[in-house]
């Protein structure tokens, strides 16, 4: 058995893996209220035995959690937990950015994708939304707006007449109150810029590219983008089964 992490920002989802690349189980709890009564809870629905488990691995970009759960999992198992970061990740993909700076997730994302023959732009509607751009076997860098649920927070947090407003997808650009309008601006706002840098990314690189988007909000986007593409939730955790192949 094998167990691969997603530490984000917003939320932290664990995953029971067995040998054939299954997924048997998985949790899902927030990244900033973890502390060891919660971890207990939670992994002792996720695994039955620590003693079957081979691998450890995760993706994290809250290094607090991250060590939390380590800490945690050194007392249930001798196995070593491994962040993505430890292993050779240049060994799998040529990675053209800043190594410290650059997130594990996204890393793990690209390489989830790679093979060395296709484009890819990688569109993540996570606590940020990020573009990743993927040359065949070369991570070049990307792109990093505003996430969609932090910016209609902050809007309805500071401006004293927009109340909290769930976004779903409009039919009419033109809102005819304070709830429609809002919502217009961030579902046609977000899906212009969208297109707008897939677009640009094109134009600077001169090449063709598969976009492939995944997070929270590419249910709501998936048929509201010009660009053609292809929707994939489980990217990260098939980076982390691709990646856990340099653990010996």
């Amino acid at each position: 058995m094998y167990v691969f992490g997603d530490i984000g920002n917003s939320e932290t989802k664990v995953y029971l893996v067995n040998t054939k690349n299954i997924i048997l189980r998985n949790i899902t709890f927030s990244s900033k209220r973890i502390n060891h009564k919660i971890l207990k809870q939670k992994f002792r629905y996720l695994i039955k035995d620590f003693n079957s488990i081979k691998k450890i691995l995760f993706c994290s970009v809250v290094p607090k959690s991250f060590n939390l759960i380590k800490r945690f999992l050194a007392t249930k198992t001798k196995k070593k937990c491994y962040e993505v970061k430890d292993l050779r990740l240049r060994s799998l993909i040529n990675i053209k950015v800043n190594f410290k700076q650059v997130g594990s997730d996204r890393l793990t994302n690209a390489i989830s994708l790679l093979n060395h023959k296709d484009n890819f732009i990688i569109l993540d509607f996570g606590t940020a939304t990020t573009f990743d751009v993927i040359i065949k076997k070369t991570y070049k860098g990307g792109i990093i707006a505003p996430g969609i649920k932090i910016s209609l927070n902050t809007l309805s947090d500071k401006a004293t007449l927009i109340p909290k407003i769930n976004l779903k997808k409009i039919k009419k650009v033109i809102g005819d109150d304070t709830i429609s309008a809002v919502r217009s601006g961030f579902f046609w706002g977000y899906a212009g810029l969208i297109d707008n840098v897939v677009n640009l990314i094109k134009k600077e690189t001169g090449k063709s590219f598969k976009l492939i988007i995944t997070g929270g909000f590419s249910d709501l986007f998936k048929n509201s983008i010009k660009t053609k593409l292809k929707q994939n939730k489980n990217i990260t955790i098939n980076g982390l089964i691709k990646i856990s192949k340099l653990i010996k």
